[in-house]
């Protein structure tokens, strides 16, 4: 599987010192944001020009993370407005605003070089500015005006990459601030889903907790534990150790063959937690997916999201068993909603799969977030 041409890989600076999923967790943060902001910006767009088309760059296969790292040089939107095609960049600050606060704008995202000159041109992109203190307020900002008045420097937050750097107050001055109040639920459900999306992931916590030993014995003694894969717990054990490690088994496509056979009418959130966790370990150390390998997949996949529904509570919970509360079963089921999301697009995006329902909020497939929310604070707070 070829990489896209537009993609820049940096597995050293963007993967270094974090597993493949908590770099996919931290990619997942701004687009959530994305997602959740697209529909608020075409409705405000077309409330300010007479034909608006407002799209997510990558459209049905846009991907929030890349299996080898990296980032890619395409804008967050692509627009066209009045005929006139042009791209939006999304930015949002989330500490509080003063005068002397400080945006940063990269260069390469704001200005190109002109041929045989040794000066810049604005590019035709907007940037939206949002402001998470301040949840009503946004600024469009044209790059040109960005090239104009900004001041480089360098962000050290990006690798000390050279900026443009635009101080609150010239935006204010230049009455680029302009106010929306149902901004607000935007900014509601984006820290619903975040603080969901921390949640969920505090599984992986608690599985290297489960398997310190095994763990410890491996990393501490340079010793492979010796299980063999019987049964679906033995399996899960050794995909996590392995993950751990960061060694990839032999023979991963008839792995992960096997492991869909474990998939039942019996499972339970627990038991499905385990499987997709496998799924997306193996599923990711194959360079290529043969097509009836894909297809078998992709079958499980759409399974697995069915039976994960089928245990969802009025309350915005899930339960599937007893033996586990209903706190835990929640994070089961959305730790499991997380992954097969990520393993919907990758499968968009790598193959072309066309017979999956490309993911356009993040999360989408949890009922009521609202109602979710709520029974995870009310649980934890209960404690």
């Amino acid at each position: 599987m070829k990489p896209d041409g537009k993609t820049i890989y940096a597995q050293s600076s963007d993967i270094k010192s974090r597993t493949y999923l908590e770099y996919r967790k931290d990619m997942k943060k701004k687009a959530i944001s994305e997602l959740e902001v697209l529909p608020w910006l075409r409705n405000k767009l077309k409330s300010k020009y007479a034909s608006v088309v407002v799209e997510k760059s990558g459209g049905d296969s846009f991907l929030w993370f890349l299996r080898k790292g990296g980032i890619s040089r395409d804008a967050d939107f692509r627009a066209r407005i009045d005929d006139k095609e042009m791209e939006i960049e999304f930015q949002y600050a989330d500490t509080d605003i003063k005068d002397n606060y400080v945006f940063d704008f990269k260069i390469s995202k704001v200005a190109t070089k002109i041929k045989g000159k040794n000066s810049l041109e604005p590019k035709d992109t907007i940037f939206l500015y949002l402001f998470k203190s301040s949840p009503t307020k946004y600024a469009f900002i044209p790059a040109k005006w960005i090239l104009d008045n900004g001041t480089k420097g360098v962000a050290p937050a990006w690798g000390n990459r050279e900026v443009y750097k635009i101080i609150w107050s010239q935006l204010s001055k230049a009455s680029m601030i302009e106010e929306d109040k149902s901004l607000s639920a935007v900014w509601e459900l984006i820290d619903m889903k975040l603080f969901i999306l921390d949640f969920q992931h505090e599984l992986i916590d608690i599985f290297k907790e489960q398997l310190s030993h095994k763990l410890q014995k491996v990393i501490d003694k340079k010793q492979i534990i010796e299980i063999i894969p019987q049964d679906l717990n033995s399996f899960f054990e050794v995909c996590f150790v392995l993950d751990s490690i960061n060694k990839i088994p032999q023979n991963a496509n008839r792995w992960l063959i096997y492991l869909l056979k474990y998939v039942n009418d019996e499972n339970t959130l627990e038991d499905i937690s385990k499987i997709i966790y496998c799924i997306d370990f193996i599923y990711a150390k194959i360079p290529q997916l043969k097509n009836n390998e894909i297809e078998q997949l992709i079958k499980n996949l759409k399974l697995l999201l069915n039976k994960i529904s089928k245990f969802y509570q009025p309350d915005g919970s899930y339960v599937s068993s007893s033996k586990k509360s209903p706190l835990e079963n929640t994070r089961f089921a959305l730790f499991s909603i997380n992954l097969l999301e990520d393993l919907t697009q990758d499968a968009i995006y790598y193959y072309q799969v066309s017979d999956l329902k490309s993911i356009t909020k993040i999360y989408e497939n949890i009922p009521d977030i609202g109602k979710t929310y709520d029974f995870i604070k009310r649980a934890i707070e209960s404690k």
